[in-house]
C-alpha cells in the first residue's frame, strides 16, 4: 500500500445549473444570518468558566506562587508554542519558559479527546518535525492520541518539561520600562519579570457556547467537546461508551467535533438528538495505515516536499508539471481543473478567467458530496438536511465514513435549527427548539471555539499592554500593525505567532514553524548584539500593512456570500480582517522566501535595537 502516489481527477456531476445553486445558496445564507454575528456565542468566563477552565484530565497540583526573572516566555503548549520552544532551544537559549493552563503540552489535542478525535489533515503533512525526530505516523489520518504524544514527544525531546508551567493560566501581560522586562501573571500568583515574550495561542484556543438562555439551568449533565466527560459517557477516544445505554443525549453542533463524535454517541446512547444550524460536507475518510514499505524509502527532505504539494492543493494552484501527492479532499477541486487545463493544452489564463474555471469545478464537487448524502441516508427528510448549500470551503471540510450512516439509525434524531430563530432556550430537563421540547439527560456542546475579532475576548488576558499602557487590542482595532505578522510597534521584544499579517500556508504547523525559525533568529541576535530590546520601527510597520494591504490574498465577495460560519464571523460583514488575519497576496512560499531574504541580509532591516541593560 503506497502512501505516495499520484490519483486521478475525481468524477463530479456535469448535469448541474450554477444559476440556479448560486440563488439556492443565496437563499440557505440569508436564512441563517444573525445581526448579532459572534455574540450569539457565549464566551466561557465568569458563571460558564467551568466549561472552559475545569481540566478533565490532569488535576491541578498546589504549588508555591513564582517570582522570578527570566529570558523568555512562551504563551501556549500547542504546536505553535512547542514550535517556538524547539527553535529557540536550537538557538542557544538554554531556558525556556512555557505556560500552558492544559495538564501537558498539546494545546488543541490535549484538550480534544472527544471520541473520533482525529486530524482532517493528513499527518505525514500537519505532525511537524518528523524527520528531525525520525517518527512516521501509524495512519494517513492521525488519531488525537498519537498527535497528543506527538506533542509530547517535541517536549521531551528538546527539553521542554523542565521549565514548562502547566495547569496555569496567564491574566495579565504589562510592560514595564523601568527594568526592560514583560511582566507576566497567572491565576496561581505567579509574577514572571520576562525579557522576551512569544504569544502562540493558536486560532481555536477557547471553547464557547450557543448563545441561548438557560444553560445554567439545565440539572442534567452538561460538558463541551473540548473537555469530554468519560466519567459520564465510559470509554475513550475509540469509543465504547457504555454508560450512555440508558441515556437521552443532546449534541449541538455539527462541525468538525459533530461529524467525529456523533456516530459513537448514536452508536451507545439510548436516543440521540443531534441539533443542526448548518450542515457540513462530508465526503469518506478512506484512512488507511502507513505501508512500511513506502516509509522505509522516504528520501531526506520528504516532508517539506509533502507539505508543499498539501499547500498548492488545497489553498493555490498547480503548475502544470506539478503532481497530487496528497490525493484528498483537500486538493480535489485544484486537481480536478488541472486535469482539465492539461487536456487543453495549459492556456495562458488571466486570474479571472482561472477563478471563473475554478468556480465551476466547485459547484461540480460540492453537488458530488450532496448526492452522495442520497447514497447514504435513507430517510428522505434528513438527507435534505444533511445537504450543503454553499461554496467549497465556507464552512470547514470534513471526512468521516460513518458520520452519514448514523441517521439510518432508529435511535437518532436530526433537529434543524437553521433559521434565525434556532434553539430557543434550555430548561431544566431539556432543549426547546422550533417549539418543540427535547426532553435530554445529557447535552454536549459541540459548538467549537470563540473564533471572532475581538481578541480581547479571544485570548483573555487583561491588561495587555506595552510601551506607555497602549493595549495591544486597541493598537490592532482596526487589524493587525505588524512586521511580516510577528512583531509590532510599541510592544519591545514581543513576538506573535498565528495567523495575522504573514503567508498562510495549507498546513497549520508549516506555518508555524516558519514564524518559530524567523522569531528564534532576532531574538538570538538581538542577544548576540548585547542589545536589551528589539523593536520593529513604526516606519517599517507601517509600510509592511500598506504592502499587505494593497497586496492582500481575500476574495470579500467569496466571503461575503458564504453561509455564516466562522470563516466569515458569522456572516458579518468583512473587508480585509479574517479568520485567517490579512494574508500576505504573494502566497505562502514568497513569504517564506521574503523572509529568508531578510535574515540572509544580517541586517535586521526595520528592528530598532535599545544597548541600555537596565535589568535588575
Amino acid at each position: 500500500m503506497d502512501n505516495g502516489f499520484k490519483c486521478e481527477p475525481s468524477q463530479t456531476p456535469g448535469d448541474i445549473e450554477i444559476p440556479t445553486l448560486r440563488e439556492k445558496y443565496r437563499y440557505e445564507a440569508e436564512k441563517r444570518r444573525r445581526s448579532d454575528h459572534n455574540r450569539q456565542f457565549i464566551a466561557t468566563t465568569g458563571e460558564f468558566a467551568d466549561f472552559y477552565e475545569t481540566d478533565p484530565h490532569t488535576p491541578v497540583r498546589p504549588r508555591e506562587p513564582i517570582s522570578e526573572d527570566t529570558e523568555v516566555v512562551v504563551l501556549g503548549g500547542g504546536f505553535a508554542g512547542l514550535l517556538a520552544g524547539a527553535r529557540l532551544k536550537q538557538a542557544g537559549l538554554s531556558k525556556v519558559r512555557i505556560i500552558d493552563m492544559g495538564g501537558d503540552f498539546g494545546g488543541t489535542w490535549y484538550w480534544n479527546r472527544y471520541p473520533g478525535a482525529q486530524c482532517d489533515v493528513e499527518s505525514y503533512t500537519y505532525l511537524p518535525l518528523l524527520e528531525e525526530l525520525q517518527y512516521i505516523p501509524k495512519e494517513k489520518y492521525s488519531y488525537g492520541p498519537e498527535i497528543f504524544e506527538h506533542c509530547r514527544r517535541i517536549g521531551k525531546h528538546f527539553g521542554l518539561y523542565e521549565d514548562a508551567l502547566f495547569s496555569t493560566i496567564v491574566r495579565s501581560i504589562c510592560w514595564d520600562e523601568a527594568i526592560k522586562r514583560w511582566r507576566v501573571k497567572t491565576n496561581r500568583g505567579d509574577e514572571i519579570r520576562t525579557r522576551f515574550v512569544v504569544m502562540g495561542p493558536g486560532p481555536m484556543n477557547k471553547a464557547k457556547l450557543p448563545g441561548v438562555g438557560g444553560v445554567q439551568t439545565f440539572k442534567g449533565h452538561s460538558f463541551h467537546t473540548a473537555r469530554w466527560d468519560y466519567s459520564y459517557t465510559g470509554g475513550d477516544t475509540f469509543g465504547g461508551l457504555f454508560k450512555l445505554s440508558d441515556k437521552r443525549v443532546a449534541i449541538i453542533g455539527t462541525g468538525a467535533t459533530g461529524i467525529q463524535c456523533v456516530p459513537f454517541v448514536g452508536q451507545y446512547a439510548k436516543h440521540l438528538y443531534v441539533f443542526q444550524r448548518t450542515p457540513s460536507p462530508v465526503d469518506a475518510r478512506g484512512n488507511r495505515p502507513t505501508d512500511p514499505e513506502w516509509a522505509k524509502n522516504l528520501k531526506p527532505g520528504w516532508q517539506a516536499a509533502r507539505q508543499r504539494s498539501f499547500h498548492i492543493g488545497a489553498a493555490e494552484r498547480f503548475a502544470p508539471d506539478d503532481v497530487d501527492v496528497i490525493c484528498d479532499g483537500w486538493s480535489e477541486i485544484n486537481r480536478n481543473l488541472h486535469a482539465k487545463l492539461a487536456a487543453m493544452g495549459h492556456p495562458r489564463l488571466t486570474s479571472e478567467q482561472w477563478r471563473e474555471l475554478r468556480e465551476g469545478e466547485d459547484y461540480r464537487v460540492m453537488e458530488r458530496l450532496r448526492r452522495r448524502v442520497d447514497g447514504i441516508v435513507r430517510d428522505e427528510r434528513a438527507a435534505g438536511l444533511l445537504k450543503p448549500w454553499y461554496r467549497w470551503g465556507c464552512k470547514r471540510p470534513c471526512f468521516s465514513d460513518n458520520y452519514l450512516p448514523t441517521f439510518n439509525r432508529p435511535n437518532v434524531t436530526l433537529v434543524d435549527v437553521s433559521t434565525s430563530k434556532g434553539v430557543e432556550h434550555i430548561d431544566e430537563t431539556g432543549i426547546v427548539a422550533n417549539g418543540t421540547h427535547y426532553e435530554v439527560d445529557c447535552i454536549i456542546y459541540a459548538s467549537g471555539f470563540d473564533v471572532t475579532d475581538d481578541l480581547k475576548r479571544r485570548y483573555a488576558i487583561d491588561p495587555f499592554e506595552g510601551c506607555g499602557g497602549l493595549s495591544l487590542y486597541q493598537h490592532w482595532q482596526e487589524g493587525f500593525r505588524t512586521l511580516h505578522g510577528m512583531t509590532t510597534h510599541g510592544f519591545p521584544n514581543f513576538f506573535y505567532i498565528g495567523y495575522s499579517q504573514g503567508g498562510v500556508s495549507g498546513s497549520l504547523t508549516l506555518g508555524y514553524d516558519t514564524q518559530a525559525t524567523h522569531i528564534a533568529y532576532i531574538i538570538q541576535q538581538t542577544i548576540a548584539r548585547g542589545a536589551s530590546t528589539v523593536e520593529v520601527s513604526k516606519e517599517a510597520q507601517d509600510e509592511w500593512v500598506k504592502t499587505v494591504r494593497e497586496k492582500l490574498n481575500f476574495d470579500a465577495k467569496f466571503f461575503a456570500e458564504c453561509t455564516p460560519s466562522y470563516f466569515n464571523y458569522e456572516g458579518k460583514a468583512i473587508t480585509r480582517y479574517t479568520v485567517h488575519g490579512e494574508p500576505y497576496g504573494g502566497g505562502y512560499y514568497a513569504f517564506d522566501a521574503l523572509l529568508r531574504d531578510w535574515r540572509n541580509k544580517g541586517d535586521l532591516q526595520g528592528m530598532i535595537f535599545d544597548f541600555i541593560d537596565r535589568s535588575p
